[in-house]
Formats: C-alpha cells, sequence, structure tokens
C-alpha cells in the first residue's frame, strides 16, 4: 500500500542517491554525449529551459555530439520549435507540437496567476475579451510587449497596462516570434499566438484525452528525468494532484524506493547504469532542467551547494563533477583581442585529473559556441557578482 507522502514498504528495490543520479544522467544525455538531432533531443528532453536565449544552445552543447547551434536555430526560424511559456509558468524551447499540447496541461497552473492579475484589475475587466482581443492584435502581426500593451490600453484606458499584458500572456498561448531566439541574432520579445506561429489549431480535447496526455507526459518524464517520484514531476510541471495519473499508469511501470522511502516510478527498459558508472565533467546553463525537475535534487546538487547556484536574482550556470553539481562558470570574449574565455568556479577543492577534465570540457564548450576563436579558461571567484 502506498502511504499519502508517497511511500511504500521497504520490499521496493532500493536506489541509492548516486545511482538515482547516474540514472537520471543516462535520460538527459549526459553520460555519453547522443548522436541525436536538435529536433529529436528537444523533443526527448521535454523542452529545454530557455528563460534566457542562450541557455537552450548551452543545453545541447553538453549533450549532443558535434552539435552546431545553426541547427537549433535553424528550427527556430522555421517554426519547428519555439520559445513558449509552459512548466513552472516559465519560457522553454519546445516543439510546435509539444508548445500546444503542454501548454494545455498547465493551463491550471497559468491560471492561478491568471485569477490574481484579474484581481488586482479591481474586477473590471473580463479575461475572456482580453484574450480576445489580445489574439487578434498578435495575429495580424507579432507585437512587442509595448505594443501589445498599448492595443490593450486602448480598450481599457483606465487599467495597468503591464497587468493587461500579463493577463493576456496567461490566457492565450503565445510564442515568442523569431529573430529573438536565433543564434547569434538579436531581437526584442515580440509575441504572437502558437497557433499562428506553428500554423496548427490548439488542441480542444474531451476530458478523457486530457488524461491520455497527461498519461502520455508522464511517461515522458520519467524518459527524461525517471526514476522519479508524484512530487518529482509536480515540481517539473508545476501541477498538483498527479498521483492518479501514476496510478492509473502503475501497471505499466517498475517502482523502487529511495534513501528516505519515498517510491520511485520508472519505466521497465529504462537506462539505470550503475552507480559507479564513470560520469564525464559537463558544463550547463542558467536554468537547465536536470537541476529543476526534482522535489529531492540530491541525485545531482549536494544539498551544500544547492543554494550556490543563484545570488539575489543572479542565477549562474553550472558544471557537473563526477555526476554532481561541482561549481559555476560564466563567459564572454575580451575586448581587446577577441579571445572567448570561460572562468570557472569550483565549490570544493578538485583533484588534478579533475581539474583537467574541467578545463577540457570547457575548451569543448568554447569551441562549440564560439568557433574560430582563441579560448581561455580561468579559474576563479565571481560568486556574488552579476553573470556574464
Amino acid at each position: 500500500m502506498t502511504t499519502t507522502d508517497g511511500r511504500r514498504s521497504a520490499s521496493a528495490p532500493l536506489l541509492s542517491a548516486r545511482a538515482l543520479g547516474r540514472a537520471t544522467l543516462a535520460r538527459q544525455l549526459l553520460l555519453t554525449r547522443s548522436g541525436l538531432t536538435a529536433r529529436e533531443a528537444v523533443h526527448h528532453l521535454v523542452g529545454l529551459q530557455a528563460q534566457n536565449t542562450k541557455p537552450p544552445y548551452v543545453s545541447l552543447a553538453a549533450r549532443l555530439e558535434g552539435f552546431d547551434p545553426h541547427e537549433l536555430s535553424a528550427l527556430m526560424a522555421s517554426h519547428e520549435v519555439g520559445r513558449m511559456v509552459t512548466m513552472r509558468s516559465t519560457l522553454h524551447t519546445l516543439t510546435g507540437e509539444d508548445c500546444l499540447n503542454l501548454r494545455l496541461l498547465v493551463q491550471p497552473v497559468i491560471d492561478r496567476e491568471l485569477k490574481i492579475f484579474l484581481g488586482r484589475l479591481g474586477g473590471v475587466v473580463d479575461g475572456n475579451e482580453v484574450a480576445a482581443l489580445a489574439r487578434e492584435l498578435v495575429e495580424e502581426r507579432p507585437l512587442s510587449l509595448k505594443e501589445l500593451r498599448e492595443g490593450l490600453l486602448k480598450r481599457w484606458p483606465d487599467s495597468n497596462p503591464q497587468e493587461l499584458a500579463t493577463v493576456a500572456r496567461c490566457a492565450v498561448p503565445l510564442v515568442q516570434a523569431t529573430p529573438r531566439g536565433l543564434w547569434g541574432e538579436s531581437g526584442q520579445v515580440a509575441l504572437t499566438t502558437a497557433r499562428s506561429w506553428f500554423d496548427r489549431p490548439e488542441p480542444d480535447l474531451a476530458p478523457a484525452e486530457v488524461d491520455g496526455l497527461l498519461d502520455a507526459t508522464v511517461l515522458r518524464y520519467l524518459g527524461a528525468f525517471g526514476p522519479a517520484s508524484v512530487k518529482d514531476m509536480q515540481v517539473w510541471c508545476g501541477r498538483t494532484r498527479l498521483r492518479t495519473a501514476f496510478d492509473r499508469l502503475r501497471p505499466r511501470l517498475v517502482t523502487f524506493r529511495d534513501e528516505h522511502g519515498t517510491e520511485l516510478f520508472d519505466l521497465p527498459d529504462a537506462p539505470r547504469p550503475d552507480e559507479d558508472t564513470p560520469a564525464p565533467v559537463r558544463f550547463l546553463p542558467e536554468y537547465d532542467n536536470l537541476l529543476l525537475s526534482h522535489a529531492d535534487r540530491t541525485r545531482v546538487a549536494p544539498p551544500e551547494y544547492a543554494a550556490r547556484t543563484w545570488y539575489v536574482n543572479t542565477s549562474y550556470s553550472t558544471f557537473l563533477v563526477d555526476g554532481l553539481l561541482a561549481g559555476i562558470w560564466r563567459a564572454g570574449e575580451s575586448a581587446k583581442d577577441g579571445t572567448a574565455w570561460i572562468t570557472v568556479e569550483p565549490f570544493g577543492k578538485l583533484t588534478r585529473a579533475q581539474r583537467t577534465e574541467v578545463v577540457e570540457e570547457a575548451t569543448r564548450t568554447l569551441s562549440v559556441l564560439s568557433p574560430g576563436r582563441a579560448h581561455d579558461v580561468r579559474f576563479g571567484e565571481f560568486y556574488g557578482t552579476r553573470a556574464t
């Protein structure tokens, strides 16, 4: 029997934190670089965190053999993938299909935010009317946030324009149009609807079909982040009350327990490497989903280091050593001679072999992100300063 906090009897096989880490690293394509295409990887990973424009490229550079940033950029330019608010009400780079389907699944989470901002507008604004007008405006052409605010303000001149735009963002599945997010290019945020950008209708599903979509997403989550508990997936997507979905799928899954007795679910044939499997150094971007998608993150983040990836409102890029969070890094280019550099700040003492591997992986990261330039890898301290 399962208790209300997700614990089961001690009969389920035990997986140590180290074993869980190796399993998740394998699913995340971080034990061995994969030969998947960029599109296949975006689908397999159920999206890439994209609060900023560069992280999706850094994520794939860590995971794919021979990755060329222009491959992902071309997918964005051709509308095969896009940047959209989905899991945890944060921006992700997703395939077109996932943009529409995952947004549907997490809409109850976003609706909570919608309710807050409608309340701030004093109850004098109808959310459906805002959504209808916003659709009309951004489907005529992608609009900047300023333009969207101005368009909505014409209809509700006495309302807060920022709150009107936030209601629109919550009520309507909006995609950030290119050139923002393209490799080597810049551009302000410009929004249009997902249905317009991807030229496909928004899903209109019956309750049973929504359950089927949720079940399929549970399986995909386990394939990318498992083994995992119900609470783990709830942290990943922001939704609650997912135990019913896991219980529906129980006959198709295998179960384990962690060192605290929490029940973990997994796909029967998913990789679960030996806990002593070597884990290479990997450089990850800020907000990488590896570090944000479990209630218990000790499989990859030692508790004493977990809080050191943030400072006030700054999130740092991170690196892994032996499969665990081991430090932060930042990158830049010399204004003097154009040398591309990475500064590495380990959280603890590294062995000589580990330092060598860190330098090698940092150099490889630079070769993908800044090809054709001189490269320099430095060790230093910068925690508490603005990330570059």
